[in-house]
């Protein structure tokens, strides 16, 4: 199949050389300059002892920058970006796609609403032909060892869901793309195949993992560090206290969870889980509490507090990172709107969005709690993926 990579971050350099080592002719589109890129990519396996175990190597049949010069020739688009680029990125790729072009947009990373993002741009363009697909969880940690050359993974999860539509197609991704990018390789990871997108959506690790973290680091230091190498390390040194308020968020969700299922016992939602519950499914583990989840990973020890130099000269939060823009605007939120819809109390996620808005200067909620969907903070192009954004407001309407 002829695949094109839409993005060159970490992800991009795993996944190019698995599916082109499988046998696909793939191309990527960059946002910098095509000549940074080699055209031999390679994926190294390092061992939970820090070891080199295998190499995948592959070939790139093309580079640009110029998505005019890729979109229309792809049968499988992938984006690997942040989540707060989907949009914008689905817009760009769409203006190139023929009428009746047949051709598979995807992501390994689909929490956020990917299947009302792809809906959004075949309403907008008429591309009757979309078909989408999203995992919910990244296969694998990526690293980028030589930007344009090699990637580093510490190995796949031990199994991954995907939704899709039209989910008749399961098993034809499945063997041409779902498999070639772990089960492969590392002989784990294989896809399961979720009967909806919306479990994507709220069955969340990021999304809960990091705001609670960095609102709990600072709650303990105020939020800033006299130097970069005082400010703690994100996993390694997890505490209690992130322990508690990553509980009480997933507790907030559980209850948009809960009601859903009330509501709507017809569906079944197999993959709709709380945070132990996915990373039990995940990774096959039998972690009983969050924080062993954590403090024992020998693939997250050296992940470091986003933080960047403050007029002050003391360190603080990146508010710009994705830790920000894609979980709290592409996860809370969408998790409040929910919420709010279902008339429940979401007590711990008011209080993350009450103090994300002291940090980034917006206004998010109103005084009843209520998110302020007309403010410019939430309402901006592309800022934030609440359904009503999309035009979507029937609850029954988000649950494919």
């Amino acid at each position: 199949m002829k695949v094109l990579i839409y993005g060159d971050g970490n992800s991009a350099h795993i996944i190019a050389p698995m599916l082109a080592a499988a046998g696909h002719e793939v191309s990527l589109y960059t946002l910098g300059a095509p000549s940074r890129w080699s055209q031999e990519v390679a994926a190294e396996y390092w061992n939970e002892r820090h070891e080199k175990a295998f190499t995948v190597t592959g070939r790139l049949a093309m580079v640009s920058n110029q998505p005019g010069m890729l979109v229309p020739r792809a049968e499988v688009i992938i984006l690997c970006m942040p989540v707060n680029q989907y949009r914008p990125a689905l817009h760009e790729i769409a203006r190139y796609l023929r009428p009746q072009q047949q051709v598979w947009l995807g992501t390994i990373y689909g929490q956020g609403g990917f299947n009302w993002m792809v809906e959004e741009v075949q309403r907008k363009y008429s591309l009757p032909n979309l078909k989408y697909f999203a995992f919910g969880l990244i296969p694998w940690i990526a690293r980028i060892g030589e930007y344009g050359r090699l990637g580093i993974t510490y190995g796949g999860k031990a199994r991954n869901c995907v939704a899709l539509h039209p989910g008749r197609d399961f098993a034809l991704l499945k063997q041409e793309i779902f498999d070639n990018i772990s089960l492969r390789w590392f002989g784990t990871g294989e896809a399961q195949q979720s009967p909806d997108f919306i479990s994507l959506t709220l069955s969340v690790d990021n999304q809960i993992i990091h705001p609670t973290r960095c609102y709990a680091l600072a709650q303990v230091s105020g939020g800033q560090w006299d130097s970069a190498e005082s400010v703690p390390y994100f996993y390694r040194d997890y505490d209690q206290l992130s322990v508690e308020y990553l509980q009480r968020l997933d507790d907030d969700y559980t209850r948009i969870r809960q009601e859903l299922r009330r509501r709507f016992p017809a569906k079944a939602f197999p993959f709709m889980l709380d945070y132990l519950a996915l990373e039990r499914f995940s990774y096959a583990s039998s972690n009983a509490d969050i924080l062993s989840t954590f403090v024992n990973s020998k693939t997250l020890r050296e992940i470091r507090t986003p933080v960047v130099q403050l007029p002050n000269g003391k360190w603080g939060f990146d508010i710009r990172h994705r830790f920000f823009s894609d979980d709290i605007y592409y996860g809370i939120c969408i998790a409040k709107w929910f919420a709010q819809q279902l008339d429940l109390e979401t007590p711990m996620a008011d209080e993350v969005l009450h103090w994300v808005e002291g940090l980034r200067g917006e206004k998010l909620l109103d005084e009843q709690k209520r998110l302020q969907t007309a403010s410019p903070a939430l309402a901006a192009p592309f800022v934030s993926g609440l359904p009503e954004y999309y035009g979507k407001r029937d609850l029954a309407a988000l649950l494919d």
